[in-house]
């Protein structure tokens, strides 16, 4: 067991070390920043499939799958305490009706151990909520720089949750969830002289720590509907919530390099936020609603489809406005499954491997100079075995496309490429001998 958590600290200190920026999206200029999705590689190979359960894979998005059946092949004792860990790099092309360019991210995306303790599972974990990460500039008529933006930061979760079989193949569950982080970004407002740009400019500079507490809920229901045949369900519900937005805004005198574009402050003034009401603010999530069944025959093949809704026409943010930008409700489906040739084999390590593909469909709920911002992604997967008791490595990959190039807006088309560990170990035995 040493071993396994020393692998995990490593491979966690790996993907930090690489990965500073959680995105590189334009649109995470918006709101709270661009979400992540909170899942396992295993999920996101599935186009995003999160409703299949099983007992050697942590489940993030519904904490009913904490809990469940043992293995029958440890004599019914005890299911495996689970770890996972895993990061993701993603290059995008990004393009406008006059223009293109290339931007690739690196970032560590989660760290979850799930624990059974009879018909009683528990986990807990850490994963980036949202992440925001951008360096934009638009021209004025003449083709000179007008605005240059920049951003990073981004709001993380620590969750704790439970779950509790309450009847065979039914199962419960619930996740408290506190968000923390920060969000930072600077707008230029360059101003000229006969055409050339004056000497001293003026920066907007604006900081929001949040915090705040949320619930999640879920329900998960197996049922053999043959000798083979296995009907998985699940559904999973977030109530509304808000978080608590500390605020700082200031204002700079800044030089800037014209050659590598480099900003060098002269003097700051800080503004009184309390005055206008902005210094402390409520900033609302939106409830979400998920639900999803599929069939499949256990250790051998499975196949789903899957439904989300998130409220985001509640969302609002009274320190960051444009009229430009507004918010409808998000909508998602995922459509997936797996293979796996012999779970078993002897004789071929690759007949034992997890064989995945899915598709998956999304309404961000961003709306800008009235265009949706949808986003469409093709994924595949590969889960190999290592070790004991289940262990395996999983790969992910995905292509995909964000938002348009109607209106003057920008379209991205990215890849992505993930890795992850999921590895099992036994804690609770029962003794053999006294």
């Amino acid at each position: 067991m040493i071993k396994k958590l020393v692998l995990v600290f490593i491979a966690v200190f790996a993907i930090h070390s690489y990965g500073q920026e959680g995105t590189a999206s334009p649109y995470s200029f918006y709101g709270i920043g661009s979400l992540k999705f909170k899942g396992t590689v295993e999920n996101r190979s599935m186009g995003g499939l999160s409703i299949y359960t099983d007992s050697i894979h942590v489940n993030l998005r519904n904490p009913a799958s904490y809990a469940g059946n043992n293995l029958a092949l440890w004599g019914d004792e005890s299911r495996p305490v689970k770890f996972t860990v895993g990061g993701s790099y993603t290059s995008t092309d990004i393009k406008s009706n006059s223009s293109a360019a290339n931007a690739s991210s690196s970032t560590f995306d989660y760290l979850a151990l799930s624990i059974p303790m009879g018909k009683f599972g528990f986990g807990f974990g850490l994963l980036p909520y949202t992440s925001v990460g951008y360096k934009l500039e638009s021209l004025n008529g003449s083709g000179d720089i007008e605005n240059r933006f920049k951003g990073e930061g981004g709001l993380n979760k620590v969750f704790l949750g439970f779950g509790y079989q309450i009847a065979e193949g039914l199962s419960i569950g619930a996740d408290i969830q506190y968000n923390f982080g920060n969000i930072q970004n600077s707008t230029v407002e360059y101003q000229y002289d006969g055409g050339v740009p004056i000497q001293y400019q003026s920066r907007e500079n604006n900081r929001s720590d949040l915090s705040g507490v949320n619930l999640n809920i879920g329900l998960s229901y197996k049922k053999m509907l043959n000798e083979n045949l296995e009907l998985v369900s699940g559904i999973t519900f977030t109530p509304e919530s808000s978080l608590t937005s500390n605020n700082e805004r200031s204002f700079s005198t800044i030089t800037t390099n014209s050659s590598s574009g480099q900003e060098f402050e002269l003097n700051t003034v800080d503004v009184d936020l309390e005055a206008i009401g902005l210094l402390e603010t409520d900033l609302v999530l939106p409830s979400k609603f998920s639900i999803g069944a599929g069939i499949g025959e256990p250790r051998k093949w499975f196949v789903g489809i899957e439904s989300e809704y998130q409220k985001t026409s509640n969302f609002s943010n009274a320190l960051y406005s444009s009229g430009a930008t507004t918010y409808e409700d998000a909508s998602a489906l995922s459509i997936g499954g797996f293979f796996i040739p012999q779970y078993n084999s002897f004789s071929s390590f690759f007949k034992r491997a997890v064989y995945r593909a899915g598709i998956r469909f999304e309404n961000t709920g961003l709306v800008i100079k009235n265009e949706s911002i949808n986003e469409f992604g093709i994924s595949f997967g590969l889960g190999l075995p290592v070790g004991n008791y289940f262990s395996n490595a999983n790969l992910g990959f995905e292509i995909g496309k964000r938002g348009t190039t109607n209106s003057n807006l920008i379209q991205e088309d990215f890849v992505k490429f993930q890795l992850s560990l999921s590895l099992n170990d036994r804690w609770f035995n029962k003794r053999k001998y006294d």
